[in-house]
């Protein structure tokens, strides 16, 4: 249990924060900065500034549009820096009298937030950072990514659906012109990626589940996948080590490895950011476990914009048995009783993390 002690002499709350990943900024979303953190304007002017000369449209006009447009809010190189801001600036409002943050992590893109939330990479950097590996695919998307459930109704992993999925991936790389890996493993969810051959044949060889998947992401490349190779060597090229730093507080990334204060190699940082975290499968359950196991937190903080990662997490923990979890009728209970999972684009539980 918790062992820090705030200034004014109360126990702190041990907690690991998470970042989101693409996809979390919807249509539900919109006017989150406006809303939420107009006192952070010069944070937000600063990646406006940065993307001017860029010819890309401010974040904060964008988050105050009066209608949501899927094309223009989740092209890349606008839903990265949008999803950034608002999960920088909902770390900024994290309660640290209440918390002792432990602990950074974050799924897929999510990562790149997690350094920024650590110090890895400071303000410059990590706009640099996100809006170049979020724009590279400006010209035209780099495949694609669908997503597909291995869970049973109690948000267990299901051994058999797991093996149906790998089955598919084999048949349909069996294929000529056909490409599909695993992108992310995601809770209890699978995410994949492929070239737009071997999506469609996956497509049409996994079994439809309730008239919803296997669902395609919309505007979303083939992330953490070979195909995205070219990529990493672009974002090597133009991305130097001078941006990255040894972070502040412990990171977990895509592979479970921790990135501590006191041994983190910058060079590795940059290569595993650069480098494997962008061609190879993003573990984000793994992620997850290591987190707790390694930490003992008392609670999860989970940034906003939206709520798309609380299942998966839910489910990740579910998966070793966390704070009593043995299914999806535990994880609600607890939740409605005293949440573990505080996920701070939910109105409620977001109260519960913010100073004041």
């Amino acid at each position: 249990m918790s062992v820090e002690t705030s200034f004014d002499g109360n126990k702190r709350e041990r907690v690991v924060v998470i970042a989101p990943g693409r996809g979390c900024y919807n249509k539900e979303e919109l006017g989150y900065l406006h809303s939420l953190h107009s006192d952070k304007l010069a944070f937000i002017e600063g990646i406006d500034a940065y993307r001017k000369p860029l010819q890309q449209e401010s974040i904060y006009a964008l988050d105050g549009r009066d209608k949501y447009s899927f094309k223009l809010h989740t092209a890349g190189e606008n839903a990265s820096a949008l999803i950034y801001a608002c999960a920088m600036a909902d770390f900024m409002d994290i309660d640290t009298e209440k918390y002792e943050i432990v602990a950074v992590t974050g799924n897929s893109m999510g990562w790149y937030i997690a350094l920024a939330c650590v110090g890895a990479l400071d303000s410059d950097g990590a706009i640099d950072v996100i809006n170049t590996m979020g724009s590279m695919m400006q010209a035209g998307l780099i495949g694609g990514q669908l997503i597909y459930p291995e869970m049973d109704e109690e948000w267990k992993q299901d051994k058999t659906q797991r093996d149906l999925i790998d089955k598919a991936i084999e048949q349909v790389n069996d294929e000529v012109g056909c490409q599909v890996y695993t992108s992310i493993l995601l809770g209890g969810y699978r995410v994949l990626a492929g070239n737009e051959a071997g999506l469609k044949r996956l497509e049409s060889t996994l079994p439809n589940i309730d008239d919803r998947y296997p669902m395609r992401l919309y505007n979303h490349g083939a992330f953490h996948s070979p195909l995205l190779g070219d990529i990493s060597m672009r974002g090597l090229a133009s991305l130097g080590e001078i941006l990255f730093s040894k972070p502040s507080v412990p990171l977990i990334d895509g592979e479970g490895g921790i990135w501590t204060p006191q041994s983190t190699d910058i060079a590795k940082l940059r290569s595993y950011t650069l480098g494997a975290q962008v061609t190879q499968t993003y573990d984000f359950t793994k992620a997850v476990h290591v987190a707790v196991k390694e930490f003992a937190p008392d609670k999860l903080i989970v940034l906003g914009p939206g709520n798309t990662l609380g299942g998966p997490i839910a489910q990740s923990l579910i998966d070793i048995d966390w704070f009593g979890w043995g299914g999806k009728s535990d994880f609600s209970l607890s939740q409605s009783e005293s949440p573990k999972l505080l996920a701070m684009g939910n109105e409620q539980q977001r109260q519960q993390v913010v100073t004041g």
